[in-house]
């Protein structure tokens, strides 16, 4: 990869960040693969977040709303998205804590019908544990999934 100079990628960082959220991480490590020495790093980045075009909290806000609505995301899964981002603690657990948990069983409730319906087993026991280890693995919290496998259940014995 070419090196930037200062002004250089302050510019990309900049036009980039208009288009879409990023956070500060993704920033930094554009600049260290363009082979930013450190001190133009902080200028560039502290103009970026003085300038606003990079704010980790609203990054945060957009980052959990879509990968719950498109992706289809657990909680765990966020959070541990944005641990690997970097994004602070308090940042983290705010945004997460924001999301109410309405939202995720309205969103695995569908994925979960969706799994019933390819999975073969050989009794309820069975189903619900495979539906579980699914729903664990797209990183929803064991409360989500119980809600929505007892709702399931009674809507059996409703037909």
């Amino acid at each position: 990869m070419t090196q930037k100079t200062e002004q250089e990628a302050y510019l990309t960082l900049a036009a980039l960040c208009a288009q879409a959220e990023h956070c500060q991480w993704d920033m930094t490590q554009r600049m260290q693969r363009w082979q930013l020495d450190a001190g133009a790093q902080a200028r560039v980045m502290q103009r970026l977040v003085e300038e606003r075009y990079v704010n980790d909290e609203r990054y945060a806000r957009a980052f959990v709303k879509d990968k719950v609505r498109y992706n289809h995301w657990g909680r765990r899964k966020v959070e541990q998205a944005l641990w690997q981002k970097h994004i602070a603690d308090d940042i983290r657990q705010q945004v997460l804590d924001e999301v109410d948990d309405d939202v995720y069983v309205d969103v695995l409730r569908p994925l979960l019908e969706q799994k019933r319906r390819s999975t073969r087993a050989a009794n309820d026991y069975e189903m619900n544990q495979k539906l579980t280890r699914f729903a664990l693995g797209r990183g929803f919290t064991f409360d989500v999934i119980r809600q929505c496998l007892d709702v399931d259940e009674t809507d059996e014995f409703d037909v």
